[in-house]
């Protein structure tokens, strides 16, 4: 490190005053963390090599929870199961008694029993087959349901235990094998992935009702393993939705790519041309573009051969006029097919995510704080104040959100200026406190759309089904496989948000006898959505 390297010898440090000599054992502790904090990465990073146990994380600062209002004593009682509602018929069975002779009958007395039949029912369809006068074959058609030779209830259960259930395949292959299904793993893996297309189609057709209809959409990232390789997923969603979507990087490009929600083209108009002379892209490039007719391209291949033409390609310039032209249009792109117009993206503070009305997250930002290194009382005070004035702030954001004055906001945004403008003599803490009030819009953002939440809490909770099958399976090595994973996810993520159980669903995509009646996902997203 730096100061490290300018420490005085020691015949010069009693030369010093106190004050220069407790400023340079400051800077050299600060300095000394950051090596500390290096070395753990790297032994952390060594141990994953080794396939050894990494460290624990470290224990969330609960300033979420800790600034709920307390409950009173009545409401913490704990509430009781309830009544028992199956959803299925009740069969009722009268169960006699035997009983000495004078005995008076004082009615029934009720006990519901809930069981599980599982059974295997193998089914040899003997169609008929006519040849008509002039030749024709005519073969009579099976059920609805059955496509191929696994009927619609086998293939049910073998999607919810799968993709619901969290199950791996050589468990599922067992089990099936095992209460009397005659089938091969190649056979489980083509029920899993093949003829999958109307269901990726509908996980997309979800995504696109959310980026058109909803106020808000939370994003975030995790890793993910594909064809061998390390990748990534990007969840969106809200309260109404989840989607998951896994690619190979997590840059700008590849978010704004998704957002399109599977359309290819790139579209130059007023988003895009904001979007490049945001990020700084040369005035004379802009009008390059904008001189031009073609303002639509159908894709890549196209876009980047007008780009070749236009003389980007051979440009050496920061920043890269190619990426920023790039983004640009796929912004453009994004706007023209109506998608996140007025909608704010709420995100943990990555980089890729910053796009369009952008919202960060508290819980994020307060980590910060949470996790810095003091090196002694007068840092750890200067920490206890700043996040107990960080934790009263929250709460009284979460007081506005559900009941949102505009006297208030003002009130609200000169006190985040007194609270992150503050020096408390800790130079570390001082310069995140500067680096937070540089997001001071994106951290206030409630205060203009009351309805965005303050955390990315829920982004966290959507993405942990797709850790845990991670964990389960591992990765996936076909694009098919990759993306039947992704939109089941979504899928069943998305029903248990509208209320509707996977089983349900899946039977009645899948024409189950006796199914209930559903409309497409997207239908009930779009109805959740209520203007203000």
């Amino acid at each position: 490190m730096d100061s490290l390297g300018q420490v005085p010898r020691s015949s010069t440090l009693s030369e010093l005053s106190r004050s220069e000599l407790e400023a340079l054992l400051v800077k050299q502790s600060e300095d000394i963390s950051v090596l500390k904090q290096m070395v753990s990465e790297l032994r952390e990073e060594i141990a994953r090599l080794k396939g050894l146990k990494g460290r624990p994380n470290i224990k969330p600062s609960g300033m979420d929870g800790g600034t709920e209002p307390s409950k009173s004593a009545a409401k913490e009682k704990r509430r009781g199961r309830g009544k028992v509602t199956p959803r299925v018929t009740i069969d009722e069975k009268i169960i006699t008694a035997s009983v000495p002779p004078g005995s008076r009958f004082k009615g029934h007395e009720s006990y519901l029993v809930q069981d599980l039949v599982i059974s295997v029912r193998a089914t040899c369809y003997r169609r008929e087959r006519w040849v008509t006068p002039d030749g024709r074959t005519i073969l009579a058609p099976l059920p609805e349901g059955i496509a191929g030779h696994f009927g619609p209830e086998l293939r049910r259960f073998v999607l919810a235990q799968y993709h619901q259930g969290q199950t791996t395949m050589p468990r599922l292959l067992a089990f099936l094998r095992s209460v009397g299904v005659s089938i091969s793993k190649r056979q489980l893996q083509r029920l899993l992935t093949d003829k999958q297309e109307s269901f990726v189609a509908e996980a997309r057709d979800v995504l696109r009702a959310g980026l058109e209809t909803s106020p808000f959409v939370s994003v975030d990232d995790t890793g993910a393993r594909h064809a061998g390789k390390n990748g990534f997923c990007t969840q969106i969603g809200n309260d109404w939705f989840t989607w998951f979507g896994t690619r190979c990087s997590k840059s700008r490009l590849n978010f704004l790519d998704l957002l399109r929600a599977g359309h290819t083209d790139y579209v130059l108009n007023d988003a895009a041309f904001r979007y490049m002379r945001k990020h700084s892209l040369s005035a004379v490039l802009i009008a390059r573009l904008s001189a031009e007719p073609e303002t639509r391209f159908a894709d890549r291949t196209a876009w980047l051969a007008h780009l070749d033409l236009l003389g980007f390609t051979g440009l050496n310039i920061t920043p890269n006029p190619i990426q920023v032209a790039t983004e640009g249009a796929l912004w453009g792109s994004v706007q023209s097919h109506k998608f996140l117009c007025d909608a704010v993206v709420l995100s943990d503070d990555a980089g890729q995510f910053n796009i369009g009305r952008h919202a960060l997250c508290w819980v994020h930002a307060e980590r910060l704080v949470y996790k810095l290194d003091t090196f002694n009382d007068r840092h750890r005070t200067a920490q206890k104040l700043v996040r107990g004035m960080i934790w009263d702030f929250y709460a009284s954001l979460k007081a506005y959100r559900l009941n949102p004055r505009k006297r208030q906001a003002g009130t609200l945004r000169a006190r985040f200026d007194r609270i992150f403008l503050r020096r408390t003599g800790f130079v570390t803490l001082d310069r995140l406190l500067a680096r937070l009030h540089a997001n001071k819009a994106e951290l206030l953002m409630v205060l203009d759309r009351p309805e965005t939440p303050l955390h990315t809490n829920g982004s966290e909770n959507d993405i942990r089904c797709y850790v845990t099958r991670r964990k389960v399976s591992a990765g996936t090595r076909s694009d098919v496989g990759r993306d039947c994973r992704d939109a089941f996810l979504s899928l069943a993520k998305t029903c248990d948000k509208l209320g509707i159980a996977v089983w349900d669903y899946l039977g009645n995509r899948l024409k189950v006898a006796g199914h209930e009646l559903l409309e497409p996902l997207d239908h009930y997203v779009r109805g959740r959505f209520r203007p203000a």
